[in-house]
């Protein structure tokens, strides 16, 4: 691996003076209860109070922000299951430019009923038999458009990063973060905070079960392809981490954690009942990795990202109820 990561705590410091005043700064949220069932002072960002919704707004916004005047006048392209596509739609918005998203045709109808009231076009396609990326590149080529993935851009890291600067910035000394994983960037983000900050501080990423492809890649050394994943954590069903994400994580994830779709459920089910916040699937399931007591050895004060809360109210009540 090259001596100079591709993305540094600078570009994290940078991220966050363009995305000031556009993001929120999110609030830290603390509960006696939960550290009393976790064993440890837990210490909450809550990214599902961003805009869009979502953590991703940072990392969209970071990067549309650098395009040229010639580029935004164009537009952007984006692909997403959900969140992504909202925050390049906001982004696109506040740049004064227009958006393309490539989203699954089943994503949940909360996700693009939003993007699409950002102003965003939308263009779907089968999750499970089409190339998301392959469409995608294919219509920003077609179309001219700047495109922005998801998380495989160094713009886009390090805007997510900014969410576990801020966390360190307002709570001080971590022993531990704990990030949900999909395609990696927000931990890669987060871990590239976090350890140029605390560099003794211990990273621990968390995957559904039936989606841990980074868990996998990191065990072999490399990348490693599983089939997509079916499970309620649709943010995280990526089937092989990101090439530049995967790069990061290697140097910086210090452990993977497994949670199941139950735990997850009961995650937000905690999350609403006792914490009076409503978490998507994706968003808890840090959480539910330390409610399952699957972080471990435990550390003495931890920090966990709640990376999103966008889910429809049927859904959260289907998922909630068991």
């Amino acid at each position: 691996m090259p001596d100079t990561p591709p993305v540094t705590l600078q570009d994290v410091h940078d991220a966050a003076a363009r995305i000031k005043g556009v993001a929120h700064r999110t609030p830290v949220l603390r509960s006696r209860t939960l550290d009393e069932l976790v064993g440890a002072e837990v210490f909450l960002k809550c990214e599902n109070l961003q805009r869009i919704g979502a953590f991703k707004f940072r990392g969209a916004y970071n990067a549309a922000s650098r395009l040229s005047p010639a580029q935004l006048a164009k537009g952007i392209a984006a692909y997403s299951s959900g969140n992504h596509a909202q925050a390049v739609a906001l982004a696109a918005r506040e740049l004064g430019t227009t958006a393309v998203i490539v989203m699954p045709e089943d994503t949940p109808r909360a996700k693009l009923e939003a993007t699409a009231g950002y102003g965003a076009e939308i263009v779907t396609y089968d999750r499970y038999t089409g190339d998301r990326v392959a469409i995608g590149v294919a219509l920003a080529a077609e179309r001219g458009l700047a495109l922005i993935p998801p998380y495989e851009h160094p713009h886009v890291i390090a805007g997510q990063g900014t969410a576990a600067l801020e966390l360190i910035e307002e709570v001080g000394d971590l022993d531990a973060l704990v990030v949900p994983v999909g395609g990696g960037g927000l931990i890669a983000g987060s871990a590239t905070a976090a350890k140029g900050l605390l560099p003794g501080i211990r990273v621990v990423g968390v995957e559904p079960e039936a989606g841990d492809d980074t868990r996998r890649s990191l065990a072999a050394g490399h990348r490693v392809s599983i089939p997509v994943p079916r499970t309620i954590a649709d943010g995280q069903a990526a089937d092989i981490p990101g090439e530049l994400t995967f790069s990061l994580n290697q140097r910086l994830v210090d452990d993977i954690s497994l949670v199941s779709d139950d735990q997850i459920g009961d995650a937000m089910r905690f999350a609403f009942e006792r914490l009076k916040t409503v978490l998507e699937p994706s968003g808890a399931s840090g959480l539910a990795a330390l409610l399952a007591h699957r972080v471990a050895p435990l550390p003495r004060r931890i920090g966990v990202v709640l990376s999103g809360g966008n889910v429809g109210a049927e859904r959260f009540a289907e998922i909630i109820a068991g």
